[in-house]
């Protein structure tokens, strides 16, 4: 393994998961069985394996539950928790959570889909260009689901397409987010915020930076790609016994 990674990370577990309420009944997004564990700890395992020593929660919906399924330490990482009591939306989360962390940059993900990157190298790209603010940008096989992103020739992001729209191969926003204090601080602090809709696009005439990672992308968030979940583990799994 590389060097550790001298970064803490957030994960964003807060959602209350209705779009995979009809697969998932019993049991918070996060913790919805994959292969027989929670889905939560495959991007735990990810985080370990770079070496990160320190993740914070981000919970809300039955947020107890999340506690109790995986404790306050989780192999080497110490896990803390930052519960909202209402929901405060992907920024209004890590506005709540901003005491908690320690590190500038946080690296940031959504707790509901899984990318395979290489955080070392996101890392050493996003301090390399000074950045305050990054996103990967995932290549999949249809966008219509996901929206778009438009990300420039030397790395800046230059613009967001809905949900909806063009259909076929493109780039995503892949819900992994180095950002630092300087963006953080920006948040506003009344009311619910979104990172997706209220955040990155005003902050792209800021200088905005989308890293290009072509490792497999999936988000688990509704029921007919929570059922390809085993299979895609299963296969990466497979490969990293193999390598």
């Amino acid at each position: 393994m590389a060097d550790p990674l001298p970064i803490g990370a957030a994960i964003l577990a807060g959602g209350l998961g209705t779009r995979l309420r009809s697969a998932v009944p019993d049991r918070p997004k996060a913790l919805a069985a994959v292969s027989g564990r929670p889905c939560l700890t495959y991007l735990l395992d990810q985080l370990d394996g770079f070496g990160i020593r320190d993740v914070v929660l981000c919970t809300g919906h039955r947020g107890e539950e999340i506690r109790e399924a995986i404790g306050d330490h989780y192999g080497e990482m110490r896990v803390t928790y930052s519960r909202e009591r209402e929901p405060l939306g992907t920024a209004g989360a890590l506005r709540l959570a901003l005491p908690y962390f320690q590190s500038d940059p946080v690296l940031v993900m959504n707790g509901d889909s899984y990318c395979e990157a290489d955080f070392n190298d996101f890392h050493a790209w996003h301090l390399q260009r000074g950045a305050a603010a990054s996103l990967i940008v995932a290549e999949v096989p249809d966008t219509s689901r996901f929206g778009r992103v438009r990300v420039s020739g030397n790395g800046y992001v230059q613009g967001f397409e809905e949900k909806g729209g063009e259909t076929g191969p493109g780039r995503i926003n892949a819900g992994v987010y180095l950002l630092g204090r300087a963006f953080l601080s920006n948040i506003p602090f009344s009311g619910p915020a979104s990172l997706e809709r209220d955040l990155f696009p005003s902050w792209i005439i800021r200088g905005l930076h989308g890293y290009l990672c072509r490792g497999r992308f999936i988000d688990i968030g509704t029921a007919a790609s929570y059922a390809e979940a085993e299979r895609f583990f299963n296969k990466a799994e497979a490969a990293g016994s193999n390598g």
